[in-house]
Parts: C-alpha cells; structure tokens; sequence
C-alpha cells in the first residue's frame, strides 16, 4: 500500500489514483479503460475535466492523436464556458492540445495553443512565475523545430532568465534550459556555443541527479549530436552509447527516443565505414519506429531511407529500391507533393531502377 502512495499523485484519490499508477508503469491500455469507465459514470464536472485530460495524454503517447486531440477539447469544453476566460486552467488546457499538435508536426497550430496559453499566464502571474518559463520554453520549442532560431532563442533566454531568478543555480530545470540554447547553437551550426550550453547542463546534471537520469542522457545526446555534425564520429558514438544507456532502461512507452539513438549510432558508423555496426544499429532503429510511429510519421521515412541508402552504397540496389520506396510513400503521405525532399528521393529511385 505503501508503494501505490509513493506511485501517485496526492491529489487523485481512489480510482483514479490508481488509473495514474498505471500510467506510471505503462499500463496505458488498462488506465484508459479505467478511465473510460470512470467518465461514463461521474456527472461532476471537475472529475469529468480531469478524466478528459488524462485520456488525452494517454491516446498522445500511444500516438492516436485524433483521439488525443478530441479529448483534450471536450475538456476544455467542459469548462470553458463557466470559467473566466483567462483562468490557469484554460492555459493548461490550451498546452495539452498545443502539445498533440507538436507530436503531429503541425507546429503552426501548436504555436497558436501555446500562445493562447501564455496570454492567459502573462495576464495572472507574475513576471517571474515558474508558469511562465514553462510557457517560454514550449514556445521556444515549437520556433525551434520550425527552424525560426533566433525566435527559438529569445523564448528560451527568456526562460532562463525566470528560472535564474526563482531557482538555485545548480536546478536541474535550469540545466534543461541550457540544453534547449545548446540544441539551438547545435542547429544553427554553432559547435561552438551549442557545446558550451550542453556542457554547462550536464555539470549540473551530475551534480544533483543519479547516474541513470533520463536528463543526464539528453546532455550526452546533445554533446554527441555536436561530435556528430562536426565529423568526430568516435566521440559521437562514445556519447551516444553513454546516452543510450540510460534511455534503453526507461519503460517501453519511451522507446521511440531509443529510434533516433539507434539512427544516429548507425549513421556515425555508416560514416566511419564500419558497415555491419551501421546496418544493425539502422535495424534496430527501424524495428522501434515501426512499432511506436504513426505510418505517416516522417521519422520512420527517414529509418527507411537511411537503410536504402546503406544498400545504395553497398550496390545492393534491389534492396536499396524496396528501402527508398516505402520512404517515399511515407513523404508522400505526410507532405506537400512538391515538397524537395519528394523530388530527391523520386531521383534516387529512378537513378537505382536504372542501375537494375
């Protein structure tokens, strides 16, 4: 009995404690039956919120998005209308479904769920409220992945600059920050500078955190990524493989993180010529993507595609062919038809049926 309050929130009582206790060990199939149950039964409107939400980050993290996104606005519907219209609560509504439509890569309707939810922050909180730097962050992250960098790096600053305030300067939530500019500089081709912040992270991150920490692994991560792109793939790898450590022991339900380790070790390797390790890494890369990815999700084109292209430069062109052609399908499903990177890999194709 113990163990299920150390498990769960303070805050849930009962069933739903016990639906979060399944989420926390990755029962997610029996939490959301649970919950289902649960909503049909209760006419309380807070239960029912709570409900909505919590099915929503449930259907997120098995990738049905729809169902998430369906959800996370019946339960904002739920309240909406009798709560004032810049309640906190409306905010953390607003970032649910922000934050389904960044997992979709539909980072222009995320921006504008993140953005409605820091309206209502800025109107209630403080200037230095930890809300705040939470909704810079995900702003900053959204501008990044549209690759909008110096918008990216102001949402981030911004952050940091509340949370240098509000928290001590060895924080692990201080350290995060860091690695998010240091993620920016990584992309912007400034090795440099992206080092420096990923350095200062993981200073922190070993001072106040276990060796196996998942955030200790995504400073590794990001001091490898920078390893990476600067053609150092010895040290890229030795990076990785400390990252992959950590995050090959975390619950199955995060194991699309272990899809991109996998590529990334498999192109360092590819780089270095040592076939057989890339070939094995890109497979198991692959495996992972296709268990945990959408079909249209561009990252298990790419799986497909970093595989053709191993087969491309073995001359093994049949198997590169069939590799490239499910990549292809994949883009053509998931962007604009007139996208360049459809046009590239319909030449790769047709350069390899000619070599048939």
């Amino acid at each position: 009995m113990n163990r299920i309050h150390e498990e769960t929130s303070l805050h849930a009582k009962g069933w739903y404690r016990l639906g979060q206790l399944l989420i926390k060990l990755a029962q997610l199939d029996k939490a959301e039956e649970l919950y289902r149950s649960l909503l049909e039964q209760t006419t309380d409107l807070d239960e029912k919120s709570f409900l909505l939400q919590h099915l929503g980050m449930i259907n997120r993290s098995q990738g049905n998005y729809a169902k998430a996104l369906d959800y996370h606005r019946k339960a904002l519907d739920t309240r909406e209308k009798e709560l004032p219209a810049n309640h906190p609560d409306i905010a953390t509504w607003c970032n649910n479904i922000g934050s389904v439509y960044d997992y979709m890569n539909d980072y222009s309707q995320a921006l504008i769920y993140y953005e409605q939810a820091h309206e209502i922050y800025r109107k209630v909180f403080p200037t230095d409220h930890p809300n705040l730097a939470t909704s810079y962050n995900n702003i900053g992250l959204i501008y990044k992945k549209m690759d909008k960098f110096s918008d990216a790096l102001t949402y981030y600053e911004r952050s940091v600059q509340i949370k240098l305030k509000t928290l001590p300067k060895n924080h692990p939530d201080l350290a995060a920050s860091y690695n998010n500019i240091g993620s920016v500089y990584d992309s912007k081709d400034e090795y440099s500078k992206a080092l420096e912040y990923y350095e200062k992270a993981l200073e922190i991150f070993q001072e106040t955190l276990p060796a196996k920490h998942p955030q200790l692994a995504a400073s590794y991560y990001g001091i490898a990524s920078v390893y990476d792109s600067n053609g150092e793939y010895c040290k890229a790898i030795e990076y990785y493989e400390k990252a992959l450590k950590i995050f090959g022991k975390i619950p199955p339900r995060n194991h699309a993180f272990l899809a991109a380790f996998y590529n990334n070790i498999g192109y360092a390797y590819h780089k270095l010529r040592i076939y057989s390790r890339a070939l094995d890494y890109y497979e198991k890369d692959l495996e992972i993507a296709k268990k945990t990815l959408s079909t249209t999700d561009l990252d298990l084109s790419t799986a497909y595609y970093n595989i053709g292209q191993f087969y491309t430069d073995m001359d093994e062109y049949e198997k590169a062919l069939e590799y490239y052609e499910h990549a292809l399908d994949i883009k053509q499903r998931s962007l604009s038809l007139v996208d360049p990177s459809i046009e590239a890999l319909k030449e790769s194709i047709e350069f390899l049926r000619k070599k048939l």
